[in-house]
């Protein structure tokens, strides 16, 4: 093939590329335009938040706080005086207990660490309200399917704040991705995850960037002590795992090395191709960084996060939930996908643990 036909090639897969990022951005453009009018078709979802931590402070009130959609109905959590403290400064009741939260609200919103999200999901999907939900689901694959079994059960709303799958940037690579499948078999997929959010004074530290520390169960269920516990995998793994996910085909298998501060992942697909990725929250960097680069016999594809604003994430995920909770449609993550995500993880860290790759199937069919 001549030179003039590769760059021909070249020039119009990325042109391809080009219309497919505009057409999306303008669908984006699309539903921002007409948030209004739907919202005003039903009232605001009133929603309890479980949690006043650093990212119940950062994140999840303010997003019920910002616009049209959901309505922050008041906050509960373990540390009374925490809660007492956010909820003044949103002007909503701090609830003396999680029965008092539920039975003031149609859908609640855990901003807590694994092991407690599990604990009381179930609960809350057992009265019969919609659930917010954070990643991962529980701190095993057995506390992850038993949310996931009680949103089954009740037939529940829901929907998993998987931050970067709420924004424009990353529903273009991925719609991109799949245009690039159906052109050529995919031979593999290169991802990173890193920051320094757990090293002192970083932005997911007891105390760090927020300055805010919800104390409530600190040593079993703490704030960092999960993070500590599970290290960055269960933590990071979940965001950077399904994109590798999504880009290259379902992931069969995973082979972990390394440790609880920096994990190095091989993936085998289902279609042939095999990924390589990084994760830590314990590399000092100026910035995040999340990248991820697809190889194929068409082409390849780049994503990075960099210069990404994620408060634009916020609005699709309201306007997402508050639709699925008063129209019944469907969310971009929903708790299956976040299942789904844990037993991807499960297989890593069992990886970690026995040195060898470990299939998903096995795990999701309960072995």
């Amino acid at each position: 093939m001549g030179i003039k036909n590769v760059m021909y090639m070249t020039l119009a897969q990325a042109l391809d590329h080009l219309c497919i990022d505009v057409r999306h951005n303008l669908q984006y453009l699309h539903h921002m335009l007409s948030d209004a009018s739907s919202r005003a078709a039903y009232p605001p979802v009133k929603v309890g938040l479980v949690g006043a931590g650093q990212w119940a402070a950062t994140m999840h009130a303010p997003l019920h706080s910002a616009g049209a959609g959901t309505e922050l109905a008041g906050i509960w959590s373990a540390s009374g005086s925490t809660a007492a403290a956010l909820a003044a400064e949103h002007g909503v009741p701090a609830f003396g207990t999680f029965e008092e939260l539920l039975a003031s609200c149609e859908a609640v919103d855990f901003a807590v660490p694994p092991p407690v999200q599990a604990e009381l999901a179930p609960q809350a999907a057992d009265a019969g309200l919609a659930l917010l939900l954070e990643k991962p689901l529980g701190a095993s694959l057995e506390q992850a399917t038993a949310v996931a079994e009680a949103v089954r059960r009740n037939g529940v709303a829901n929907a998993v704040v998987l931050t970067k799958r709420y924004h424009q940037r990353t529903r273009a690579f991925l719609a991109a991705a799949a245009e690039l499948r159906s052109q050529g078999a995919v031979l593999g997929v290169t991802g990173t995850y890193l920051h320094g959010g757990f090293l002192a004074g970083g932005f997911v530290a007891p105390g760090g960037r927020s300055g805010r520390a919800d104390q409530s169960g600190r040593g079993t269920h703490g704030v960092q002590s999960w993070r500590d516990e599970f290290g960055a995998l269960y933590d990071l793994g979940p965001h950077l795992l399904d994109l590798m996910d999504l880009a290259a085909g379902p992931i069969e298998a995973v082979r972990a090395d390394g440790s609880k501060q920096y994990a190095a992942l091989t993936t085998f697909h289902s279609g042939g191709a095999t990924g390589q990725a990084s994760l830590s929250g314990s590399v000092r960097l100026p910035a995040a960084r999340t990248t991820l680069s697809l190889y194929s016999s068409a082409g390849s594809l780049d994503y990075s996060t960099e210069g990404m604003d994620h408060s634009e994430c916020w609005p699709v995920l309201r306007r997402e939930f508050a639709d699925a909770v008063r129209l019944g449609t469907a969310v971009t993550v929903d708790v299956e996908r976040a299942l789904y995500l844990q037993a991807l993880v499960e297989a890593a860290a069992r990886s970690l643990r026995e040195q060898r790759p470990v299939g998903v199937a096995g795990l999701l069919a309960g072995g």
